[in-house]
């Protein structure tokens, strides 16, 4: 396609996530309530571990360690925007992992593009997986953090910055936990060697970490730990699906010599 289909192309694409995007975000605002209380239960379990046998609206109600605080008249108005958006994000997922699929499938060939289903289900999968993950590491982390400062801080968050870092975290393992997928798309369409990731394990270890220290919020070592491992895995699983591949390939072609 010329330039300037491209272009329009990709404004369709956008314009169409976009939509889907406000569609998803329209559901988490109505649905506001339960979710800001699935967000605050990792806090509720390190500041009120006593309260951990409860369910969550006896913790917020009656516990009043487990409480954020607010000295903004429009933080919870913010706060409720900063959810919907985010929340819409994640459930708009699949169909923004098939709209950016169908951005790039006039660049594949024929064979390639019946790895659709593949690209889109893998990528929503492990994106909650890396989200599920965070959600579970968030209260270690937290954890971790209070604890490191000692013991002569009142640790009382505000609602705005709390919910950034519980978001921004799990939107953190969601994108990492799409490496696998990028890494065995690049091999499928010729762009890098499961020799070439081989060669390039170390440098791909120390590249891990890195990574993931920029782009998690908390910074912690727990938090390094725990996207880290799991990435580096996924880079393993992409050298061997490669090298099963080009087993596969090999003997296409001795077959077909023969």
């Amino acid at each position: 396609m010329p330039f300037v289909e491209h272009l329009a192309e990709l404004r369709r694409r956008v314009i169409i996530s976009l939509i889907a995007v406000s569609c998803t975000a329209v559901v988490c605002w109505i649905f506001y309530g339960w979710i800001v209380d699935l967000l605050i239960e990792p806090y509720c379990s390190v500041v009120s571990p006593e309260a951990e046998g409860l369910t969550q609206t006896e913790q917020l109600i009656g516990d009043d360690n487990c409480k954020l605080l607010s000295t903004d008249p429009l933080e919870p108005l913010s706060v409720r925007f900063s959810i919907a958006a985010y929340g819409g994000i994640a459930l708009a997922m699949p169909f923004l992992l098939w709209q950016l699929w169908r951005f790039i499938v006039p660049a594949l060939k024929p064979a390639e593009r019946r790895y659709a289903v593949f690209f889109v289900v893998s990528g929503a999968v492990l994106f909650a997986a890396g989200a599920a993950l965070a959600y579970w590491s968030i209260p270690r982390a937290l954890d971790f953090l209070i604890d490191v400062g000692g013991s002569d801080f009142v640790n009382i968050f505000s609602p705005r910055r709390y919910v950034s870092f519980i978001v921004k975290m799990m939107l953190a393992f969601g994108v990492g936990f799409e490496f696998p997928v990028v890494l065995i798309f690049s091999q499928m369409i010729g762009l890098v060697q499961a020799s070439t990731l081989r060669r390039n394990r170390r440098y791909a270890i120390l590249g891990i970490v890195v990574l993931v220290a920029v782009i998690t919020p908390s910074g912690d070592p727990i938090t390094l730990c725990v996207l880290s491992v799991p990435l580096y895995i996924f880079y393993e699983l992409s050298i061997l699906y490669g090298w099963q591949r080009n087993r596969r390939l090999e003997r296409r072609l001795d077959n077909a010599e023969t």
